[in-house]
Protein backbone atom coordinates (compact mmCIF):
# COMPACT_ATOMS: atom_id res chain seq x y z
CA UNK A 1 0.00 0.00 0.00
CA UNK A 2 1.70 3.53 -0.82
CA UNK A 3 2.21 6.07 1.62
CA UNK A 4 0.77 9.29 0.72
CA UNK A 5 2.26 12.55 2.55
CA UNK A 6 2.05 16.46 2.17
CA UNK A 7 5.27 16.65 -0.04
CA UNK A 8 7.04 19.31 2.04
CA UNK A 9 6.25 17.70 5.56
CA UNK A 10 7.92 15.07 7.17
CA UNK A 11 4.66 12.50 8.66
CA UNK A 12 2.32 10.60 6.40
CA UNK A 13 -0.94 12.39 6.90
CA UNK A 14 -2.67 9.46 7.17
CA UNK A 15 -0.41 8.14 10.50
CA UNK A 16 -1.52 10.78 12.27
CA UNK A 17 -3.65 10.13 14.87
CA UNK A 18 -7.09 11.50 15.99
CA UNK A 19 -8.21 11.38 19.28
CA UNK A 20 -11.67 12.17 20.95
CA UNK A 21 -11.75 14.83 23.82
CA UNK A 22 -14.51 14.28 26.10
CA UNK A 23 -16.04 16.90 28.57
CA UNK A 24 -15.50 16.14 32.30
CA UNK A 25 -18.32 16.75 34.31
CA UNK A 26 -16.79 16.33 38.19
CA UNK A 27 -14.38 19.30 39.74
CA UNK A 28 -10.68 17.96 38.76
CA UNK A 29 -7.90 19.38 41.66
CA UNK A 30 -4.89 20.01 40.12
CA UNK A 31 -2.34 18.38 42.04
CA UNK A 32 -0.72 16.21 39.77
CA UNK A 33 -2.43 12.87 40.70
CA UNK A 34 -4.86 12.13 38.42
CA UNK A 35 -7.01 10.10 40.59
CA UNK A 36 -9.54 11.60 40.13
CA UNK A 37 -12.27 8.93 38.53
CA UNK A 38 -12.65 11.24 34.97
CA UNK A 39 -8.53 10.60 34.69
CA UNK A 40 -8.71 7.16 35.86
CA UNK A 41 -11.34 6.17 33.03
CA UNK A 42 -10.82 8.72 29.87
CA UNK A 43 -9.04 7.24 26.97
CA UNK A 44 -5.71 7.18 26.99
CA UNK A 45 -3.09 8.21 24.02
CA UNK A 46 -1.45 5.29 22.32
CA UNK A 47 2.01 4.84 24.00
CA UNK A 48 4.44 7.39 23.10
CA UNK A 49 6.91 6.02 20.48
CA UNK A 50 10.19 7.48 18.90
CA UNK A 51 10.04 11.13 17.36
CA UNK A 52 12.37 10.33 15.03
CA UNK A 53 12.01 6.54 14.10
CA UNK A 54 8.38 5.76 15.23
CA UNK A 55 9.72 2.88 16.64
CA UNK A 56 8.17 2.06 20.54
CA UNK A 57 9.99 3.83 23.23
CA UNK A 58 11.76 2.04 26.21
CA UNK A 59 9.45 3.38 28.96
CA UNK A 60 5.51 3.80 29.21
CA UNK A 61 4.29 7.32 28.61
CA UNK A 62 0.60 7.74 28.27
CA UNK A 63 -1.31 11.40 27.49
CA UNK A 64 -5.04 12.55 27.68
CA UNK A 65 -7.15 14.90 27.32
CA UNK A 66 -10.77 16.43 28.81
CA UNK A 67 -12.47 19.86 29.13
CA UNK A 68 -14.82 21.77 30.37
CA UNK A 69 -16.78 25.43 29.77
CA UNK A 70 -13.35 27.04 31.42
CA UNK A 71 -10.33 24.77 30.87
CA UNK A 72 -8.69 22.18 28.68
CA UNK A 73 -7.10 19.32 30.52
CA UNK A 74 -3.96 17.45 30.29
CA UNK A 75 -2.67 14.42 31.57
CA UNK A 76 0.53 12.98 31.64
CA UNK A 77 1.57 9.46 32.90
CA UNK A 78 5.08 8.66 32.53
CA UNK A 79 7.22 5.67 33.62
CA UNK A 80 10.76 6.21 34.92
CA UNK A 81 12.29 4.08 37.61
CA UNK A 82 15.14 6.75 38.03
CA UNK A 83 13.19 10.13 38.79
CA UNK A 84 15.51 13.23 38.60
CA UNK A 85 14.95 16.85 37.83
CA UNK A 86 17.54 19.56 38.71
CA UNK A 87 16.39 23.15 37.31
CA UNK A 88 14.01 25.18 39.72
CA UNK A 89 13.92 28.77 37.83
CA UNK A 90 10.94 29.12 35.63
CA UNK A 91 11.80 29.35 32.07
CA UNK A 92 14.99 27.32 32.23
CA UNK A 93 16.01 25.46 29.48
CA UNK A 94 13.84 22.27 30.67
CA UNK A 95 14.55 19.98 27.95
CA UNK A 96 17.58 20.21 29.50
CA UNK A 97 15.82 17.87 32.45
CA UNK A 98 14.32 14.93 31.81
CA UNK A 99 10.75 16.37 31.07
CA UNK A 100 7.32 16.26 29.04
CA UNK A 101 5.92 18.76 26.76
CA UNK A 102 2.60 19.82 25.22
CA UNK A 103 2.42 21.60 21.83
CA UNK A 104 -0.78 23.30 21.03
CA UNK A 105 -1.45 24.92 17.41
CA UNK A 106 -4.27 27.41 15.82
CA UNK A 107 -3.71 28.46 12.13
CA UNK A 108 -1.05 31.22 12.72
CA UNK A 109 0.93 30.71 16.25
CA UNK A 110 1.52 27.60 18.80
CA UNK A 111 2.34 27.48 22.58
CA UNK A 112 4.81 25.26 23.99
CA UNK A 113 4.82 24.00 27.47
CA UNK A 114 7.55 22.14 29.08
CA UNK A 115 7.89 20.64 32.42
CA UNK A 116 10.35 18.56 34.76
CA UNK A 117 9.62 16.48 37.85
CA UNK A 118 9.95 19.59 40.07
CA UNK A 119 7.32 21.11 38.35
CA UNK A 120 9.41 23.83 36.98
CA UNK A 121 7.86 25.52 34.01
CA UNK A 122 9.04 27.00 30.73
CA UNK A 123 6.85 27.96 27.83
CA UNK A 124 6.86 30.20 24.85
CA UNK A 125 4.34 31.60 21.97
CA UNK A 126 5.16 30.99 18.68
CA UNK A 127 3.74 33.27 15.61
CA UNK A 128 4.35 32.78 12.08
CA UNK A 129 6.19 35.39 10.78
CA UNK A 130 4.09 35.37 7.27
CA UNK A 131 0.89 35.74 9.59
CA UNK A 132 1.94 38.44 12.31
CA UNK A 133 0.36 41.56 10.68
CA UNK A 134 -2.12 40.01 8.70
CA UNK A 135 -3.74 38.36 11.52
CA UNK A 136 -3.25 41.31 13.84
CA UNK A 137 -0.51 40.08 15.91
CA UNK A 138 1.35 42.80 15.17
CA UNK A 139 -1.51 45.31 17.13
CA UNK A 140 -1.17 43.93 20.48
CA UNK A 141 1.16 45.62 22.89
CA UNK A 142 2.17 41.99 24.23
CA UNK A 143 3.56 40.63 20.92
CA UNK A 144 6.09 43.65 20.28
CA UNK A 145 8.82 42.42 18.53
CA UNK A 146 11.19 44.79 20.22
CA UNK A 147 10.25 43.08 23.59
CA UNK A 148 13.04 41.63 25.49
CA UNK A 149 13.16 38.03 25.04
CA UNK A 150 11.34 37.76 21.75
CA UNK A 151 13.16 36.75 18.67
CA UNK A 152 13.42 34.88 15.40
CA UNK A 153 13.19 31.21 15.26
CA UNK A 154 14.10 28.85 12.72
CA UNK A 155 12.92 25.34 13.71
CA UNK A 156 15.06 22.75 15.05
CA UNK A 157 15.87 19.47 12.64
CA UNK A 158 13.18 21.03 10.13
CA UNK A 159 14.18 24.00 8.87
CA UNK A 160 12.69 24.49 5.46
CA UNK A 161 9.02 24.21 6.51
CA UNK A 162 7.32 26.13 3.60
CA UNK A 163 6.05 28.53 6.07
CA UNK A 164 9.35 29.90 6.97
CA UNK A 165 10.20 31.53 10.40
CA UNK A 166 8.36 31.92 13.78
CA UNK A 167 8.52 35.02 15.89
CA UNK A 168 8.91 33.55 19.27
CA UNK A 169 8.16 35.53 22.73
CA UNK A 170 9.94 34.01 25.18
CA UNK A 171 8.24 36.91 27.48
CA UNK A 172 4.40 35.16 27.11
CA UNK A 173 3.35 33.35 30.06
CA UNK A 174 -0.11 31.46 29.36
CA UNK A 175 -2.63 33.21 31.94
CA UNK A 176 -3.89 31.41 34.14
CA UNK A 177 -2.18 28.24 33.65
CA UNK A 178 -2.11 25.69 36.69
CA UNK A 179 0.05 22.56 36.55
CA UNK A 180 0.93 19.97 38.86
CA UNK A 181 3.38 17.04 39.52
CA UNK A 182 3.15 14.04 41.53
CA UNK A 183 6.06 11.23 42.10
CA UNK A 184 5.55 8.18 42.47
CA UNK A 185 9.39 7.11 44.06
CA UNK A 186 11.88 9.47 45.48
CA UNK A 187 12.65 12.61 43.20
CA UNK A 188 17.07 12.59 42.97
CA UNK A 189 17.79 9.01 44.86
CA UNK A 190 19.22 6.84 43.23
CA UNK A 191 19.66 3.95 45.23
CA UNK A 192 16.17 3.19 45.38
CA UNK A 193 13.70 2.54 41.97
CA UNK A 194 11.34 4.59 41.13
CA UNK A 195 7.74 3.97 39.44
CA UNK A 196 7.32 7.30 37.83
CA UNK A 197 5.94 10.95 37.41
CA UNK A 198 2.56 12.30 36.60
CA UNK A 199 1.60 15.88 35.59
CA UNK A 200 -1.29 17.63 35.43
CA UNK A 201 -2.64 20.74 33.44
CA UNK A 202 -5.25 22.95 33.35
CA UNK A 203 -5.14 25.58 30.63
CA UNK A 204 -7.88 28.74 30.79
CA UNK A 205 -9.78 28.64 27.18
CA UNK A 206 -9.37 32.53 27.71
CA UNK A 207 -6.13 32.18 27.66
CA UNK A 208 -6.29 30.44 23.98
CA UNK A 209 -7.79 33.26 22.45
CA UNK A 210 -4.33 34.29 20.41
CA UNK A 211 -4.63 30.83 19.08
CA UNK A 212 -8.06 31.15 18.15
CA UNK A 213 -7.85 35.04 16.77
CA UNK A 214 -7.11 34.33 13.08
CA UNK A 215 -9.75 32.23 12.57
CA UNK A 216 -12.32 33.36 14.78
CA UNK A 217 -12.66 30.05 16.51
CA UNK A 218 -14.99 29.30 19.49
CA UNK A 219 -13.85 29.14 23.03
CA UNK A 220 -14.56 26.95 24.75
CA UNK A 221 -14.74 24.80 21.82
CA UNK A 222 -18.30 23.38 20.30
CA UNK A 223 -18.92 20.02 19.66
CA UNK A 224 -17.14 18.43 16.98
CA UNK A 225 -14.30 21.29 16.98
CA UNK A 226 -10.94 19.93 16.28
CA UNK A 227 -7.48 21.24 17.32
CA UNK A 228 -3.93 20.56 16.80
CA UNK A 229 -2.07 19.13 19.59
CA UNK A 230 0.96 17.27 20.16
CA UNK A 231 2.23 15.71 23.19
CA UNK A 232 6.18 14.75 24.31
CA UNK A 233 8.83 13.47 26.76
CA UNK A 234 12.65 14.26 26.36
CA UNK A 235 15.12 12.14 28.03
CA UNK A 236 19.12 13.14 28.76
CA UNK A 237 19.43 9.50 28.51
CA UNK A 238 19.10 7.09 25.62
CA UNK A 239 18.55 3.31 25.28
CA UNK A 240 21.64 1.46 25.03
CA UNK A 241 22.45 0.24 20.91
CA UNK A 242 21.41 -1.64 19.14
CA UNK A 243 17.93 0.35 20.06
CA UNK A 244 18.02 3.84 17.80
CA UNK A 245 16.51 5.76 20.29
CA UNK A 246 17.00 9.68 19.57
CA UNK A 247 16.26 11.10 23.52
CA UNK A 248 12.57 12.34 22.31
CA UNK A 249 9.59 10.31 22.52
CA UNK A 250 6.12 11.54 21.48
CA UNK A 251 2.51 10.82 21.00
CA UNK A 252 2.73 11.25 17.16
CA UNK A 253 6.16 10.85 16.01
CA UNK A 254 7.50 13.67 13.03
CA UNK A 255 10.38 11.51 11.58
CA UNK A 256 12.90 14.45 12.00
CA UNK A 257 14.01 15.30 15.37
CA UNK A 258 12.02 18.80 15.36
CA UNK A 259 8.93 19.18 17.50
CA UNK A 260 8.18 22.31 16.15
CA UNK A 261 5.80 20.95 13.06
CA UNK A 262 2.30 21.63 13.43
CA UNK A 263 1.62 19.37 10.54
CA UNK A 264 2.16 16.41 12.54
CA UNK A 265 0.12 16.77 15.44
CA UNK A 266 -2.67 14.89 15.74
CA UNK A 267 -6.15 15.77 15.45
CA UNK A 268 -8.10 16.76 18.94
CA UNK A 269 -11.78 16.46 18.02
CA UNK A 270 -14.10 17.84 20.96
CA UNK A 271 -17.34 16.12 22.18
CA UNK A 272 -19.65 17.58 24.06
CA UNK A 273 -20.32 13.91 25.99
CA UNK A 274 -18.59 13.43 28.73
CA UNK A 275 -16.60 10.25 29.33
CA UNK A 276 -19.27 8.50 31.52
CA UNK A 277 -21.74 9.37 28.68
CA UNK A 278 -19.52 8.19 26.01
CA UNK A 279 -19.52 4.42 27.90
CA UNK A 280 -16.44 4.83 29.13
CA UNK A 281 -17.59 3.96 32.84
Amino acid sequence: MCTRSHPSFPCPEEKIPHYTAYRVSEPICVDGFLDEVCWQKVPRSPRFVDLVSGRPALYDTYAAVLWDDENLYVGFWVEEPLVVATLTERDSPIYEDNDVELFIAGRDAYYEFEINALGTIYEVLFIWEDSYEKSGYSRLPEFRRDAPGVRLFPGVGFRNHPRGRRIGFWNWDFPGLRAGVHVDGTLNNNQDRDRGWTVELALPWKGMRVLAMPDNRPLPPRDGETWRMNFFRFNQYKEAPPAQDSGGWAWSPHYVWDSHVPECYPFIHFSSKTVAEAGEY
